[in-house]
């Protein structure tokens, strides 16, 4: 129950978020398109603070109804779709700023990102029974932004305004992770495994080892680049082609398992649907290539490691 109750408290502070964002956005005058997108960014912190808003005093009964945050969802897929959500390019800093700031702060900028991985890690290592794996990521989370009001000097207003900045930058494509962790689940019920099983029993030969796991990490790279999340493509495919023509095989379970969902890791790499990896950074830092400037990089490395799995599984799986 207590990790249900913190659970929700952090996705209120995601929709007061949100909410700073709608109410930024209908003050200001100067905005391309100010009603649309802050009407985006009102239904996204009303999906936030108030789905599941009677878990924050342990009433699971209060809640508003899946049906109505589909329809919300689609809303605000349609304000994306017509390009209605946009972002006001004159609430950039200046490279004058950006430059001053880096000079006075220097290396010191990273002791919060640091901070972050280290806190979550220990946290979720002491209490993960206690409070799952979100939770301490968002304890971290609130740690790192105390250090970085320290380091920089910076007042809780700045930070909330650069808050804002980011998820503005990044657009709609904000919505996109929750979207593809449902389309796995969605996948999953309708049975889009055993589709795949058929088609590939089509093309692999029944006991070939080698094609299967080929097929296998392949198929959890391609799948991943269309979900965008390895979590969501795993259990689809390992019932589609992991069981059937590698598991069945005889591979070791542990070992095959964790190599195809790192497989999947690979597409990861690759597709702008990760929005998390291969859009947000090139928001942060400014990149010229919106939408492959990250991948273009990473495309070469992707493709070795996902050779590289599909040695190791083939010789340590079996």
């Amino acid at each position: 129950m207590l990790k249900d109750i913190l659970t929700e408290y952090l996705y209120v502070l995601c929709g007061l978020v949100a909410f700073y964002a709608a109410f930024k956005t209908l003050k200001d005058k100067q905005h391309p398109s100010r009603i649309p997108t802050a009407l985006f960014w009102t239904i996204l912190g009303i999906i936030f603070a108030f789905s599941r808003v009677g878990m924050l005093w342990g009433n699971k009964n209060i809640f508003i109804k899946d049906v109505y945050v589909g329809y919300m969802v689609l809303i605000m897929a349609v304000l994306s779709a017509l390009k209605l959500v946009k972002f006001n390019k004159f609430n950039e800093s200046t490279l004058d700023f950006k430059k001053k700031a880096s000079e006075r702060i220097g290396n010191k900028i990273f002791i919060p990102a640091l901070a972050l991985a280290i806190i979550a890690f220990v946290v979720a290592q002491i209490w993960n029974k206690q409070l799952g794996t979100l939770v301490p990521l968002g304890i971290a989370t609130v740690a790192a932004g105390i250090l970085a009001l320290m380091y920089t000097g910076g007042s809780t207003l700045e930070m909330a305004e650069d808050g804002r900045r980011l998820l503005e930058v990044v657009g709609p494509v904000n919505i996109l992770p929750q979207l593809l962790a449902a389309l796995g689940s969605v996948f999953t019920a309708a049975g889009v495994g055993k589709v795949i099983a058929s088609g590939i029993s089509n093309v692999i030969p029944q006991g070939n080892i080698l094609l299967g796991v080929i097929a296998y990490c392949v198929g959890m790279a391609l799948f991943t680049m269309i979900m965008g999340n390895a979590f969501a493509a795993f259990s689809v495919i390992t019932a589609g082609i992991g069981v059937p023509f590698v598991l069945s095989q005889g591979a070791n379970p542990a070992i095959a398992s964790i190599l195809a969902l790192t497989a999947g890791y690979c597409g990861t790499l690759l597709t702008p649907m990760a929005a998390n990896f291969n859009i947000v950074p090139t928001a942060i830092l400014e990149m010229k290539d919106k939408k492959y400037g990250v991948i273009k990089y990473q495309a070469p490395v992707a493709v070795v490691m996902l050779i590289l799995h599909i040695v190791l599984m083939y010789y340590w799986a079996f």
